[in-house]
C-alpha cells in the first residue's frame, strides 16, 4: 500500500464544524487487529449528522464518519482472518468513536467483524449497509415471535426511509403481504414497484379508545412516537411491533389492553452490538432468503470524491434509495 491515503474527516474547533479530505498514514488510525483496504461504504442519515454541528453523534474529534464498510483484509494480526478475506463491518463504535467507512483504508477490531457471506457481493454489502442489517434482524426476531405468511398483512412505517424500503422489499421476497405507510404522496407507484401491497398515509396519533380494529398481524417501525400507541391497538392477536426508530419521537402512551387482551409485543431492535453469532446469521439470509430480485434497483452509486454533495441531498431529503460510495469508481 502507499505511505498516505485519503479520508473523510469531520473535526470540530470552538464549536465550528469543518469536512474535508484529508492524507492520513496508518499510524493515524485507531487500533485494531485487522486492516482493511475499503472497497465501498454507504451514506446513512446518521452519517450526514456526525459532519454538522450540534449533531451529537460523533464522540470525539477529529472523526472519520461512515458506520458502514465492505472491503478486503490487508494485513491481519488475528488467526481469524487473513489477507485477502472480504469483509464487512457495520454498527459498533465505526463512525462514532472509532475511524469509519469514509476512508481508503479503516482499522478496526476483530471481533466486529463479519466474513462476506457466499452469493453477496461487496457491494451488495453495501447497498444493504446497516439499513438493510437492521431490517433483516426485525423480520428474523418478528418470525421468532409468530410472523407468518399465513396470517394477515404487515406494516411497514416510514415506508421511504432506509429500513423501511429495504423492509418492503424484504418481506414481499418471502411472501409476505405488504402495508407500506409513508407521508410522501408521490411514493406510491415506487413502493408498489419494490413489493408494497397497498400504501396508506402516514398514521396520525392515537385515539382514546383501548383498542381499534384488528388490521395487522406485526409491524417494522422506525418511526416510533405517539402514533406508536394506535399501531399497538390495531394489531392482531399475538401481534409484534419490530420497534427500531424514533423519526417520528421518542414517547407514546399505551393501556394495558392490547398486552393482556390480545397479546400483542413490542420488540426493542438494536443493530449496533448484535450479538456476533447472530449478526453472522442475519447476512447469511440477506444473501440468500431475503435478498429481493431487484435490490440493484435501488442504489445510488457514487464516487469517493462526492461525499459532500450527498450528504447535502440526504440532509435535505432530496435522495432516494441507497447511497453506495465505490472507492474505485
Amino acid at each position: 500500500m502507499t505511505e498516505t491515503f485519503k479520508a473523510f474527516v469531520v473535526d470540530e474547533q470552538d464549536g465550528k464544524v469543518t469536512n474535508q479530505y484529508k492524507d492520513l498514514s496508518i499510524n493515524d488510525l485507531p487500533e485494531g487487529e485487522v486492516l482493511i483496504k475499503v472497497k465501498y461504504s454507504g451514506i446513512n442519515y446518521k452519517d450526514a449528522l456526525a459532519t454538522v454541528e450540534n449533531s451529537k453523534i460523533v464522540k470525539s474529534y477529529p472523526m472519520v464518519p461512515g458506520i458502514d464498510l465492505a472491503g478486503v483484509v490487508e494485513h491481519s494480526d488475528t488467526h481469524a482472518f487473513e489477507a485477502g478475506d472480504k469483509v464487512i463491518v457495520t454498527g459498533y463504535d465505526l463512525g462514532i468513536s472509532h475511524f469509519g467507512g469514509f476512508s481508503e483504508y479503516a482499522r478496526v477490531k476483530e471481533e466486529w467483524i463479519v466474513p462476506l457471506p457466499k452469493d453477496l457481493t461487496l457491494e451488495e454489502a453495501m447497498i444493504y449497509g446497516t439499513a438493510g442489517y437492521t431490517a433483516g434482524l426485525a423480520i428474523e426476531k418478528l418470525e421468532h415471535n409468530g410472523l407468518s405468511v399465513e396470517k394477515e398483512d404487515v406494516l411497514v412505517r416510514g415506508a421511504t426511509g432506509g429500513v423501511g424500503t429495504l423492509a418492503v422489499m424484504m418481506l414481499d421476497s418471502i411472501g409476505f403481504d405488504v402495508v407500506a405507510s409513508t407521508g410522501k404522496q408521490n411514493a406510491e407507484a415506487q413502493l408498489k414497484s419494490l413489493g408494497a401491497k397497498e400504501v396508506i398515509p402516514r398514521i396520525s396519533e392515537s385515539d382514546n379508545k383501548p383498542l381499534g380494529k384488528r388490521t395487522w398481524q406485526g409491524a417494522i417501525d422506525p418511526v416510533g412516537g405517539e402514533s406508536l400507541s394506535q399501531i399497538i391497538k390495531q394489531l392482531d392477536y399475538d401481534g409484534s411491533i419490530a420497534l427500531i426508530g424514533m423519526t417520528g419521537g421518542t414517547n407514546f402512551d399505551s393501556s394495558v389492553f392490547p398486552f393482556i387482551l390480545r397479546g400483542t409485543s413490542i420488540i426493542g431492535i438494536d443493530s449496533v452490538y448484535t450479538e456476533m453469532r447472530q449478526r453472522k446469521h442475519i447476512w447469511r439470509r440477506l444473501a440468500k432468503d431475503l435478498k429481493p430480485d431487484q435490490l440493484h434497483d435501488i442504489k445510488q452509486v457514487i464516487k469517493f470524491n462526492d461525499i459532500e454533495s450527498s450528504i447535502k441531498q440526504v440532509l435535505e431529503h432530496e435522495n432516494s434509495g441507497r447511497i453506495v460510495i465505490d472507492f474505485e469508481a
